[in-house]
């Protein structure tokens, strides 16, 4: 049985997806990063880098999120491009920008916007220059094709996904006036029933909720 560490933010999201959409049996095993669990001693056997998600299958311990997709769409065979070089070229580009590029930016645009003390304007105008660029990009891609790799859902859509359904507030309220594109995306993912699976997850465990200083910390 494979063991998901999971939270409800968007990395995670996007395992949870693919977990569901591909019908793969899983625990899901919780880790309150607000309450610093993800810093145990027990979680970081896992993930050294204690972060969310991780996936152990039996031997095989898997960190980071864009890992475990791809390691999940291989296993389980399916939501991956066909197996020529030109297609997965495509695949681990993309991929890849999802993970050193949205993912990061996103992340650090959020915590200057909503999170950091002050003085935090160049900051904040580095990280949402950075976050809307890449974002951007995303949008450039999705006017050309239904999906991130043409006509068919794959795991990429899915990474793309974990990080979409908080793009307002990583980029602000009228955020989607300029990403119709990935707005549109989202949309297509949301009412899928798998999507809607991972979704609920979140409500199986009381997951803390408030920034206190406990969480800051």
């Amino acid at each position: 049985m494979i063991k998901f560490y999971y939270h409800p933010s968007p990395n995670p999201a996007k395992v949870a997806l693919l977990l569901e959409e591909t019908g793969l049996p899983y625990e899901l095993v919780p880790v309150d990063t607000r309450k610093g669990e993800q810093h145990e001693a027990a979680f970081t056997a896992i993930n050294p880098n204690a972060k969310t998600p991780a996936l152990v299958d039996g031997d095989a311990v898997v960190f980071d999120s864009n890992a475990i997709l791809l390691y999940l769409a291989e296993k389980s065979g399916q939501f991956l491009p066909p197996d020529t070089p030109e297609a997965r070229a495509q695949m681990l580009s993309w991929l890849m920008f999802v993970a050193t590029g949205v993912g990061p930016y996103s992340g650090q645009a959020v915590h200057f916007k909503h999170f950091a003390p002050e003085p935090k304007a160049y900051a904040v105008n580095r990280y949402d220059f950075e976050a809307w660029r890449h974002w951007k990009i995303i949008d450039q891609q999705l006017a050309q094709h239904r999906y991130m790799l043409g006509e068919t859902y794959t795991l990429v859509d899915m990474a793309v996904w974990g990080w979409a359904r908080a793009v307002p507030f990583v980029l602000g309220a009228t955020a989607w006036e300029q990403l119709p594109n990935v707005k549109r995306l989202l949309d297509e993912v949301n009412a899928r029933p798998a999507a809607q699976r991972a979704e609920a997850l979140k409500a199986k465990h009381a997951f803390k909720a408030e920034m206190d200083d406990e969480a800051r910390a």
